[in-house]
């Protein structure tokens, strides 16, 4: 009882603006102050360093570490078969672009061209439909419980919106095919993606608030869903006057490699089916994420994530880097690339293409201390997967073993190595987070815990 008591008068005592929460702990007085400011000390070497630091505002040229950059090259010893750079722009559809981007070098052998690309608006339209009906969907499955429910507040804070990753893809490809990128062409909202989302994102909140209040109101399930119905009405028709209406048949005129004039009449589903392999499946292409976080060798589930309601979640293997490097080595030796999702921004110097650990050197600029490892950054949000990109190349030693990689990125030619990316096998190991890759490149160990029945994972989860 005295055991309860207490813990009471502590969640009083911590309530209001947490004060009082530890033991000892005190506001800034002016004892504490003066020791703070008194260990800030204007020697020569931090007067210049200020002076140079309040007249220019990039803190990374400070802080750009010579050295690295000079025994970084761009060359490989193993390299898939790729060709051309595609360019995502102001859109946060890299996971669409790199699972494509995975398939255009068998399309253009199926077809014998010297360039191609898929229609990304294309899949964009029938990805953000989707979306939305899973959304709804989430608001009339949740609608009994409290608005404050912490998954009713995570669908309501993100309705709708162009991110995912590769089983995104594989979900509404396999519903609803694709197209050549002349069929239905690029549109200044699927390159620009951030108001059109921000009329749909209205739009849904205020769809889903209208179901609640429906069901409080006592409405059936076959009320709310064809109120559901009419809200995919509206979302529709943003999409169709945003992006253009997608062609359920079409007519694609192209020109071989030998100068001939070829053409296709098709369906997108059958143009789809026509370019895949046939294990093309989350049974065959798995999912793998390294993530220090959680125990090895078991299967992950995120409560949905996916776009359409029908589809598979973001299932995952999570491995140690020990074995997730050989894998992808092997795949990159057999001329297939891999899709990747690893933290960008993190050690990046966009411009030439490079990253490695280390390269900006922040400690030795502020004389500050920045030592957590990847289970930590993770666990405190300051890593996380930010952007995905194709695994195409590998450099290793004489002993075969990796040194440095390189990515076909999606932001254009003229960002990186013309478009390249290059990083070390250091920087894989604390900023690589997922790669999709075939399972017979896995060890035997890999694939049989692959087989294991999936953990599953709130769709607010803090990987995620």
């Amino acid at each position: 009882m005295k055991k309860i008591l207490f813990t009471l008068i502590g969640l009083i005592c911590i309530m209001p603006g947490l004060t009082g929460y530890l033991a000892g702990a005190q506001t800034i007085g002016k004892a504490e102050l003066k020791e703070i400011q008194g260990s800030f000390v204007m020697d020569p070497a931090t007067k210049a360093i200020q002076n140079a630091l309040t007249t220019d505002k990039d803190i990374k040229s400070f802080t750009y570490n010579h050295e690295k950059a000079a025994a970084i090259d761009h060359y490989f010893k193993y390299r898939c078969d790729v060709k051309g750079i595609t360019n995502q722009l102001s859109s946060g559809r890299c996971w669409m672009f790199t699972s494509m981007n995975v398939l255009r070098p068998d399309v253009m052998k199926k077809f014998d061209l010297r360039e191609f690309d898929f229609s990304h608006n294309y899949t964009f339209f029938w990805d953000q439909f989707e979306k939305a009906n899973l959304f709804l969907e989430n608001i009339i499955a949740t609608a009994d419980r409290d608005i404050n429910d912490r998954d009713v507040v995570f669908f309501f804070k993100s309705p709708i919106a162009d991110g995912g990753v590769w089983n995104l893809f594989w979900d509404v490809a396999e519903k609803y095919g694709v197209v050549p990128q002349e069929v239905m062409p690029e549109t200044e909202h699927s390159n620009n993606t951030a108001q059109m989302r921000g009329v749909l994102t209205e739009l849904l909140r205020t769809g889903g608030w209208h179901l609640r209040e429906m069901y409080a109101a006592g409405a059936k399930t076959k009320a709310l869903e064809a109120k559901k119905i009419e809200i995919l009405k509206q979302v529709y028709r943003v999409l169709a006057l945003c992006l253009g209406e997608p062609p359920t048949e079409f007519t694609w005129r192209y020109k071989d490699s030998k100068g001939q004039i070829q053409s296709l009449t098709t369906t997108p589903l059958a143009f789809y089916k026509s370019l895949i392999p046939a294990d093309y499946n989350p049974d065959t292409f798995i999912m793998i994420m390294n993530d220090p976080t959680r125990e090895y060798y078991k299967v992950y589930d995120i409560a949905s994530y996916r776009n359409t309601y029908e589809g598979v979640n973001w299932c995952y293997l999570n491995l140690p880097n020990e074995e997730i490097k050989p894998a992808a080595l092997a795949s990159i030796k057999d001329n297939t690339p891999l899709y990747i999702s690893c933290d960008v921004g993190k050690q990046s110097d966009r411009a030439k293409g490079v990253m490695d650990v280390d390269y900006y050197d922040y400690e030795s600029l502020f004389g500050i201390t920045l030592d957590m490892d990847k289970k930590a950054r993770i666990l405190t949000r300051q890593s996380g997967s930010s952007h995905a990109m194709t695994l195409i190349g590998c450099d290793t030693d004489e002993n075969d073993v990796p040194v440095k990689w390189e990515l076909e990125n999606s932001w254009g030619p003229a960002s990186g190595n013309h478009g390249y990316v290059t990083f070390t096998d250091r920087w894989f190991d604390e900023y690589l987070f997922r790669i999709v890759i075939n399972k017979k490149y896995l060890s035997e160990k890999a694939v049989k815990a692959a087989q294991t029945k999936p953990i599953p994972l709130p769709a607010w989860d803090y990987m995620f």
